[in-house]
């Protein structure tokens, strides 16, 4: 892996899923070949971006790889800048980690079309990195459907009236909402600027300025995978997937997808000084304050572990949103570092969800009291991931909600401060109570799983939470080396 040029490198990253995926279904027959081959094919990703790209990037290069002109300026190309980078190592590495989370649970789940959903699984990722490493708008695009198609069928895997009705919601919503307005917003830039690439200090500074505020709702709506109000019914729907779809969905590739687009879009298609001189982002400010709080609010009431963890995933991807939309330098470095915390803490609850539904057969908190006597380790990890997903010390939360809180307060918007910190202190709310029952409280009389001795569930459902709860851990340590990385996106 030493010797892979950058552009090797964006090569090796955007194939090797593809590889991965032929491969899959070449060994179906033989799960242990095919799970191990899907292992090591997700390691060989995440070192060729690792050591084939971090380094340059981190110097200050932007590697690039165009393949074909569809129209005079526009092609499909990628070129890798730091939040890019960031966004691919996030995908590349959590996709090995959920990896190994699946075949724990499908095996242990007893679950149908295995190869299939790895197959699916890959594709998708394959997406995620094309969207990483998009040069302009139009690749973005394209890859960014890509990722819906991808995980359509994992939303629908198991084939029952209530997951095809969850499908059709999930397709709806992100296939219409991509084409009205997405594909709008790009054909209309293309027409304004002459061009779809992504530049330091935007496209659009000859744009005229009452074009800019809907043009934004236009991106900011389109990538309806951000789950803005009113365009998240999408997301609590489709936790009837499998839970490792669940962590795809949420921490992996799907909605970071979408967080990614509205950031980078802020970033390399406005600019934050034309947004900030024109008060064109003023009402993404109020839409993602209102779904950040709105969100955290139905979370409190709800007694299906998945679905509580789904609208708190709504309420911090309007985290990403509103500090994007803050146009302060440190509110943005903190949004592009949420995507990482939140990724790492999200998984976390997801794969402990899992864990407990193989194990318990239970999907309700009121029905979780004392099962922290049985799963001790995947309850620790839940309380670690709901440390980072509230921002408390010493997880790596704490750091990107710093930044946005300081960005917010750099910018003279103290209310957008009080809403941060209302909602951290809304996501102990929500999360605490399921260690409170876990730990603290009795198992009923007539409960056997809670009482009966010996760990519950399966070993591979077991490591990859605790790996990373680990890894919220040190992220809290080592935030500065990726603040570092992030700092040259502006």
């Amino acid at each position: 892996m030493s010797g892979l040029t950058p552009e090797t490198a964006i090569a090796v990253g955007l194939l090797g899923p593809l590889v991965v995926g032929v491969l899959l279904v070449a060994t179906g027959r033989w799960p242990n070949l095919r799970d191990g081959l899907n292992l090591v094919g997700g390691t060989g990703v995440f070192l060729a971006v690792l050591r084939g790209l971090y380094p340059a990037v981190a110097a200050g290069e932007r590697p690039t790889l165009e393949l074909v002109e569809v129209l005079p300026g526009l092609a499909l190309a990628f070129r890798v800048e730091p939040l890019g980078l960031l966004f691919a190592l996030v995908a590349s590495g959590l996709w090995i980690v959920t990896s190994l989370y699946a075949v724990g649970y499908l095996r242990g789940h007893h679950e149908g079309h295995q190869t299939r959903f790895f197959l699916c699984f890959a594709a998708a990722i394959f997406g995620a990195l094309g969207v990483a490493f998009a040069a302009n708008v139009f690749t973005l695009f394209v890859f960014y459907e890509l990722i819906t198609l991808s995980t359509y069928p994992l939303v629908t895997h198991h084939g029952t009236a209530d997951a095809q009705r969850a499908g059709r919601v999930y397709l709806g919503v992100l296939m219409s909402t991509s084409i009205g307005f997405l594909l709008l917003a790009m054909a209309w830039t293309y027409s304004v600027a002459g061009t779809l690439d992504f530049r330091a200090g935007g496209i659009l500074g000859e744009a005229p300025r009452g074009l800019l505020a809907p043009l934004l709702a236009l991106y900011a709506f389109g990538a309806a995978k951000a789950a803005l109000m009113p365009f998240h019914r999408w997301l609590p729907a489709a936790m009837v997937a499998p839970t490792p779809v669940s962590a795809l969905l949420h921490a992996v590739a799907v909605v970071k997808a979408g967080v990614f687009t509205v950031t980078k879009v802020v970033v390399y298609v406005f600019g934050l000084d034309l947004l900030r001189d024109t008060g064109a982002a003023d009402w993404l400010l109020a839409v993602a304050a209102f779904t950040l709080l709105a969100a955290s609010v139905i979370a409190l009431y709800q007694d299906n572990l998945k679905r509580r963890l789904a609208y708190s995933t709504i309420s911090q991807l309007a985290y990403i949103v509103l500090g994007a939309a803050l146009l302060a330098p440190r509110a943005v470095l903190g949004a592009a570092l949420h995507i990482v915390m939140h990724a790492f803490g999200k998984i976390t609850l997801f794969f402990c969800a899992g864990a407990i539904d193989v194990a318990a057969h239970r999907k309700k908190i009121s029905q979780m009291h004392g099962i922290g006597r049985r799963m001790p380790i995947t309850m620790l990890a839940f309380f670690v991931g709901s440390l980072s997903v509230a921002g408390i010390p010493p997880t790596g939360g704490a750091w990107s909600k710093w930044l946005l809180a300081e960005g917010a307060a750099d910018g003279s918007r103290l209310v957008a401060v009080l809403i941060y910190m209302s909602s951290s202190l809304l996501a102990l709310g929500y999360l605490m109570p399921v260690v409170a029952k876990a730990f603290f409280l009795p198992p009923a009389a007539e409960d056997e799983f809670a009482q009966a001795p010996g760990r519950a569930e399966p070993l591979l459902c077991v490591l990859p939470p605790a790996l990373t709860a680990i890894g919220c851990i040190a992220l809290y340590f080592g935030a500065d080396s990726i603040l570092r990385l992030l700092e040259g996106m502006l």
